[in-house]
Formats: structure tokens, sequence, C-alpha cells
């Protein structure tokens, strides 16, 4: 039985390579907001990041070092106690949020987003969609894909690396 052994997923990993997996995944998350990762990492980050950022909350040196531990870049810690720390000040807890995205195809292991809850990217987007109204909804889904396809930067060709051999070769 497994009473009371929250947080034992191995993945097959040393308890090293699984300290500095981890490590990334937390840094990543807070200097992104958004990750995409499988369910189980998903599920054992969530406790990790909820920690740092309630380290984070804090303010002091103390806790600051504390975080250091699980934050592998010095840019995202000051991140970390600057604008996450006065975006969540209300908030007790629940930073994170798992969106599930389906099965990856390799191995069909069950993907997911991993976000902060609140994050810069939704309040950008709500605004436009305020302000697009009623059009924004009545538009055809595959014209709106035409459109992106069309401003999407195209990729220039390859160049065929085959030469043609010389006619005057050939003739002698």
């Amino acid at each position: 039985m497994r009473h009371l052994k929250a947080g034992v997923r191995r993945f097959g990993r040393a308890q090293g390579h699984r300290k500095a997996l981890f490590r990334n995944l937390v840094t990543a998350l807070i200097a992104r907001e958004r990750i995409r990762t499988t369910l189980a990492k998903a599920k054992e980050l969530r406790s990790k990041v909820e920690k740092v950022i309630t380290l984070g909350k804090k303010g002091t040196v103390h806790a600051r070092r504390l975080a250091l531990r699980h934050v592998a870049k010095r840019e995202t810690l000051k991140k970390l106690f600057g604008p996450l720390s006065e975006r969540y000040a209300a908030r007790n807890g629940g930073y994170t949020r798992i969106i599930r995205i389906g099965q990856r195809h390799g191995d069909d292991a069950p993907m997911v987003f991993i976000e902060l809850v609140d994050r810069e990217a939704e309040k950008k987007a709500e605004p436009a969609e305020k302000a697009k109204g009623k059009e924004a909804k009545a538009a055809p889904a595959k014209e709106t894909v035409k459109k992106a396809k069309e401003d999407a930067p195209r990729k220039p060709r390859a160049k065929k690396t085959e030469t043609k051999p010389d006619k005057k070769k050939e003739e002698k």
C-alpha cells in the first residue's frame, strides 16, 4: 500500500538526475509561466513550484537562499521575488494549473500544460477579445486558419545540391 508516500515518483532516474530535472523544470516554469510536459512530471512539479512561490512571498534572505536550491538561474530568482511575489501576495496557494492536451505520439504518454494562474499572457489576451466582440465569434474557424498560414513567414526552399553533367563532357 502507498499510504503517506507522497512524492515518490522516481521516473527511472538516479537521485541526482531527478533533482536536476525538477530544478530545471521549476526554473523553466517560473521564467516562461507555461511549459509542456508529461502528466506525472507536472503533478510532481506542482508541489515544488508552489513551495518555491510561497518562499518568494516571504521575501527574506533565508527564503531567498532556500529558493535558490530549487531555482537554477538568478534572473528567475529575481522574477520570483519581484513580480511573482507581488502578483500572488493576496493568494493562499493554488498558484498552478494543469491542462491536459492529449497523448504524445511516440509513446502515448499523457501530455499537459502546467502554467501559473493569472499569468501575463492571459491578461494581454483578454482586452483583445473584448475589442473584437461578436465579430470574432462569428468568423468561421477555417478562415482564421488560412489567415494564420498567410501571416506566417515562409521558409525559403532548399536549393538542389545535385549538379547536372556538362553536355560537352558527355559528347567527348
